[in-house]
């Protein structure tokens, strides 16, 4: 997963409408009231890096501490990404150069890095070491892969002892070097006994999908490139993926949520929506506005996302021909924390992003049902969230 900052976003932001459509915006503009609302930790930046697989994995065990009642955690997430930046240095070597190497990452990197390796604060590794106050990382991103390509070419006819040594400098340099012992409130941990104090255990935490193109209650790993580790997640019909997440967030847990932000109807203005530009009917009070006006008027209130519009009806066969024709792509992670509905009854989902305080909801965003069901890669939620009856299909005690 990573930001993307592409030119089909611009379409998003409120361009000028024609004359009538520009009237019946002005009559829908978003109106949201919560619904459900889970405690979640602060908002957070990843800024210009490509870490948000980082920044909602912790998103979501900060969110999970809370729920158990252990307080505000900030976990540092640069811990994380430099740990799996080595793992993934390896790799990348063993498989002579054939494996994605990029910033990104999926949410399993999150929790196999506290698995091996441990946590910290933020506050003992920030991973700002290079002379910005926030996140920036293509300078580190382009050092790192051109030192592995020289690597991965031999020139010496076999590799040296050293690469790795060197490979790890170039992340000392820039996000600081790891820490074997860290005072923390008066105590001295280590990273391994620090995750140990917080209780977090990263098996109690599964990856749930829905696609065909492999068997229902199965377990596979997603073909995406930034699933470098190949992690496995389960399968499972639609309608029984969208019960997961809401089944969840009923018994009090988040959901960490990969998807696809490349799409005209995820705005920078805080909501995600996959609107239906041929739409037959409206929705509620807005079904005479869009009856009233032409299909270039409907385009162009699609295009600006003023306020509610129609939206697509969402099945398991549209989802797999947008994942099959590259159309679904694995762009970035957030945090389902909550669920809202408009002002025509509609439901959305309340998610935190990590783009600091951006938006028009101090950096949180609202997802429609459509929205989730056809844009989502992959979620990961605590098992105990999932129906009993469902955790035997998966063979999940």
């Amino acid at each position: 997963m990573k930001q993307l900052f592409i030119a089909v976003v611009a379409l998003c932001l409120c361009f000028p409408a024609l004359a009538g459509a520009k009237k019946a915006a002005e009559a829908d503009t978003f109106a949201f009231q919560t619904v459900k609302e889970l405690p979640i930790t602060s908002v957070k930046n990843q800024a210009s890096s490509g870490t948000c697989w980082s920044f909602s994995g912790l998103g979501l065990l900060e969110s999970e501490l809370l729920r158990q009642g252990k307080g505000t955690q900030d976990l540092s997430e640069m811990f994380v990404v430099y740990h799996n930046y080595v793992d993934k240095a390896q790799k990348y070597v063993r498989m002579h150069g054939s494996l994605n190497f990029a910033a990104g990452g999926s949410f399993q990197d999150v929790l196999d890095c506290i698995k091996d390796y441990g946590i910290v604060p933020n506050e003992v590794l920030e991973g700002l070491n290079y002379g910005e106050e926030g996140h920036k990382h293509g300078e580190l991103d382009a050092a790192l892969i051109a030192y592995l390509d020289v690597v991965v070419k031999n020139p010496n006819k076999r590799l040296s002892t050293a690469w790795m040594q060197g490979f790890e400098g170039i992340l000392d340099a820039y996000l600081g070097k790891l820490p074997e012992k860290f005072t923390y409130k008066g105590k001295e941990y280590t990273p391994q006994s620090y995750a140990k104090s917080l209780g977090i255990n990263a098996d109690d935490y599964v990856s749930i999908t829905s696609f065909t193109h492999h068997p229902f209650y199965t377990a596979f790993p997603v073909e995406v490139p930034d699933n470098w580790r190949w992690s496995n997640s389960y399968n499972v019909p639609l309608n029984e993926f969208m019960g997961i997440i809401d089944g969840a967030l009923d018994k009090g847990y988040t959901v960490a949520w990969a998807t696809d932000v490349s799409e005209k109807g995820f705005t920078r203005k805080g909501v995600a929506v996959v609107p239906d530009a041929k739409a037959t009917q409206g929705v509620g009070s807005d079904q005479a506005h869009w009856l009233g006006i032409s299909q270039a008027e409907r385009d162009s209130l699609v295009k600006a996302l003023t306020g509610p519009l129609p939206e697509k009806t969402i099945t398991q066969a549209m989802r797999q021909e947008g994942f099959d024709r590259f159309e679904t792509t694995d762009d970035h992670g957030m945090l389902i924390y909550g669920t809202a509905q408009d002002q025509n009854g509609t439901r959305y989902y309340k998610v935190k992003n990590s783009w600091a305080e951006t938006s028009g909801y101090q950096g949180s965003w609202y997802a429609s049902v459509p929205f989730v069901q056809y844009k989502t890669i992959t979620i990961v939620v605590h098992k105990d969230a999932l129906p009993q009856d469902l955790k035997k299909k998966l063979n999940l005690k």
